[in-house]
């Protein structure tokens, strides 16, 4: 395998593991809505969990333009 296609693999490993790390953050979220014991950091979680599942979603989708990058000057 080439580097340039195991940093496509590794960058789409990394996206799908920011992205079960937004669920954790979405169900603490719920959970602290539910349990209503800190109101003031509510949004945080559910903000912070979004965030996550964006940038993972988006490491999935250009894995392949990122590695591009990253290994421009190799050839495949």
């Amino acid at each position: 395998m080439k580097s340039k296609q195991l940093a496509n693999v590794l960058i789409k490993i990394l996206g799908l593991s920011v992205c079960t790390q937004s669920v954790m953050h979405f169900l603490n979220g719920i959970f602290n809505i539910l349990a209503a014991s800190r109101i003031q950091i509510l949004g945080v979680n559910f903000l912070s969990g979004a965030i996550l599942a964006v940038i993972g979603i988006f490491l999935i989708v250009k894995s392949q333009v990122i590695a591009g990058l990253l290994f421009k000057n190799e050839e495949d």
